[in-house]
């Protein structure tokens, strides 16, 4: 307890002693052991004739508490009640009631006392009433009475609760929650109701947004909304550009009016401003976030979505959260783990594509430390943090909600298990580059300006089914070190006007959270072609096309198209893609190098098959011949022996018929009459 804060408790004693004596010398039984619990004849005569005296407060106890309050303001390091008084814009009166109502919290010794003046022993906190003659006040007077009402700076700030409102104004108790005694008394810890929304304040001027943090900044008792752009960090740039503390809020951890009220209370004890966000996880709450935006103080709101002047009658200061360049994203990798890194790894180089918010990078940096901790042996005391756990704690970060929509494919093939033309080969790591170096092409040389378009790089991926369009898409998505979202046709498409619109823009709003590759394949039943109208079908049809000529401008990140059939995609939507790849069916060579490789080890394989034969005979896509390699290996498997020739050949010919392909002597040779496998050769 602070020296200024026990001298006015013990200046109330000295009020309270006076208090006493006098009700005692006008108690006709001071010393009944039944006192305050009944009232006898005698009582209620003196109560009918006034005769109770009110307290007055001594005029040189009233000097000294000034007195008191003078010293404390002068001496080095202040008052925690003074710089109570200060942030809530308490006067003298304001903070001789808050000192009674917290006494019985600070000093057990007050509730007998406030008891005895009650003439109710229950009753051991000080009602509206007492604390109005304690403090000097006419308890009949508006104005006094009114600074303990819902629109007094006590009440209102939260700092005394006047409870018991059943009861008489003047009989009503207060109490003093515990987190401003605990405040008082020198504790910060914040108050339970709302510990679980606060969040640490990670960066600062000096890591972020570096020389134009400077160039706009929050104003000191004002209201600020920050949007945030997909990669930016409104929280982050209100901690970067104000003086002095910041409390941060996360809205999405579950908000009401109450706590919303605690949470300004918290800043002002603080003495901070309150960074809450974001916005868009309680906009369907008008009051909640009127709430908000009404505190006192220096409040700055974060969210997605544009302001809505619904949501407060103070007209906010509007800022856009700048995006970190390249260059911060990496001081902030390098910062994040200095000393952690393996030797000759770059986080930069490692990151460039990813847009990654500062807090993100943060939690990302935490995550690859982790994941290179538990990879490393417990002997080895040299830093472990590789690009691989780098990727790995940068995809940590992504959110589930895309999951509800898309099935995520963590990368396992890389460009080995390709086997494709130079040519589509060369398509595809053009498309690697576009993306590791969009920032620098599109943002710094501004090769795409205005307009309203987004960042994204759209690629088709066009080609018969089975020659690798798929696998493609996640060999890209794992040179990237990013996770491969492969949109669920059967969650988009809805046979109600409108709802695929719906669906479509969630999957698009999912996917800006995320850092990831965006594939939908068999995009020509999405994408297709606009045609003439003719009925209400036709409009609606072209209207949702359209629609997805719309979002796909805006879209930020990576999204693959996937296509059997290039001519069936629109136009429009050929123009607005960064990139083509045609997939043709594999050439002989490349047969051969496919057959290989789906038989390779550990696969068991006699010695009778000829792989030469299968790659010069069958003019077969890769997922063919994936597919027939596999029927052949359970026939083997069934069987108990190795992959032979008859198996290949078998498998063959059924993957003939289930593509409508007869199966003849000039394709077949001697292995066109094989006997059909019995049941009993399986079982």
């Amino acid at each position: 307890m602070s020296g200024h804060l026990r001298a006015r408790l013990a200046l109330l004693a000295g009020v309270v002693g006076t208090a006493v004596a006098r009700r005692r010398a006008a108690d006709p039984a001071p010393d009944d052991p039944f006192r305050g619990l009944h009232l006898d004849d005698a009582t209620v005569e003196r109560l009918l004739a006034g005769l109770v005296p009110p307290v007055e407060v001594p005029p040189e106890l009233a000097a000294a508490t000034r007195s008191a309050d003078t010293a404390a303001a002068d001496a080095p390091g202040g008052s925690r009640l003074l710089a109570l008084a200060e942030g809530f814009g308490l006067d003298p009166v304001d903070l001789d009631l808050l000192v009674v109502a917290l006494a019985p919290d600070v000093d057990p010794r007050f509730e007998r006392c406030y008891g005895y003046l009650h003439d109710d022993v229950t009753r051991r906190r000080a009602s509206v009433g007492l604390a109005l003659e304690l403090a000097g006040r006419d308890p009949a007077d508006a104005a006094a009475r009114r600074r303990l009402s819902a629109a007094g700076p006590l009440v209102a700030g939260g700092l005394v609760l006047v409870e018991d409102l059943d009861r008489p104004f003047l009989t009503r108790a207060l109490r003093v929650p515990d987190r401003v005694t605990a405040h008082l008394l020198g504790a910060d810890d914040p108050d339970p109701d709302v510990a679980h929304l606060l969040e640490p304040a990670r960066a600062r001027g000096s890591e972020l947004p570096g020389a134009r943090v400077g160039a706009v900044r929050v104003r000191a008792a004002s209201l600020t909304y920050v949007r945030e752009p997909q990669g930016t960090s409104g929280k982050a740039w209100a901690a970067a550009t104000i003086d002095g503390p910041v409390l941060v809020a996360d809205l999405d951890a579950g908000a009401d009016l109450p706590t919303v009220a605690v949470l300004g209370r918290e800043a002002r004890l603080r003495g901070a401003a309150l960074v809450a966000g974001p916005v868009d996880a309680v906009a369907d709450d008008p009051r909640l976030v009127r709430a908000l935006a009404d505190l006192p103080g220096t409040v700055v709101l974060t969210g997605r979505s544009s302001w809505d002047p619904r949501w407060s009658r103070r007209v906010p200061r509007l800022v856009t959260a700048p995006e970190p360049t390249p260059e911060e994203r990496a001081a902030l990798w390098r910062a994040h783990l200095d000393g952690h890194l393996a030797p000759g790894v770059d986080p930069a180089a490692v990151t460039a594509h990813l847009r990654l918010t500062p807090e993100q990078i943060a939690d990302a940096a935490a995550a690859a430390r982790h994941l290179a901790d538990a990879d490393r042996p417990d002997d080895d005391a040299t830093p472990g943090v590789d690009e691989d756990a780098i990727r790995r704690g940068a995809r940590s970060r992504n959110g589930a909600g895309l999951e509800r929509r898309a099935r995520r494919i963590e990368p396992a093939a890389g460009w080995d298990d390709l086997v494709l033309p130079p040519t589509t080969l060369a398509a595809l790591t053009e498309l690697v580059a576009r993306v590791r170096h969009r920032e620098q092409v599109l943002r710094s040389w501004s090769m795409r300006p205005g307009g309203g378009r987004g960042h994204g790089i759209t690629a088709l991926f066009a080609g018969d089914s089975g020659t690798g369009k798929t696998m493609s898409a996640e060999v890209v998505a794992g040179a990237l070190g990013l996770d491969l979202y492969v949109v669920d046709l059967a969650t988009v498409v809805d046979k109600y006007v409108g709802e695929t619109e719906k669906h479509l823009d969630r999957i698009f709003g999912e996917a800006a959270e995320v850092n990831g590759v965006l594939l939908f394949d068999e995009a020509d039943a999405l994408f297709g072609k606009r045609s003439e109208v003719r009925d209400a079908h036709d409009r609606y049809a072209n209207v949702e096309v359209a629609y997805l000529l719309q979002r796909m401008e805006t879209f930020e990140g990576l999204a693959v198209l996937t296509t059997n059939l290039r001519a069936n995609v629109d136009e429009a939507f050929t123009r607005r893609l960064d990139a083509v790849v045609d997939f043709p069916l594999p050439d002989e060579a490349q047969r051969r190098r496919l057959w290989e490789r789906c038989l390779g080890p550990p696969v068991p394989r006699a010695a009778d098959v000829d792989l030469d034969f299968c790659a010069a005979r069958f003019d077969l896509s890769g997922g063919n011949i994936r597919s027939i390699t596999l029927t052949a290996a359970y026939l083997a498997a069934a069987r108990g022996d190795a992959v032979t020739m008859a198996d290949l050949m078998q498998a063959t010919q059924r993957e003939y018929r289930k593509l409508g392909r007869l199966c003849v002597p000039a394709e077949f040779g001697p292995w066109l009459d094989l006997a059909p496998v019995e049941i009993s050769d399986l079982t």
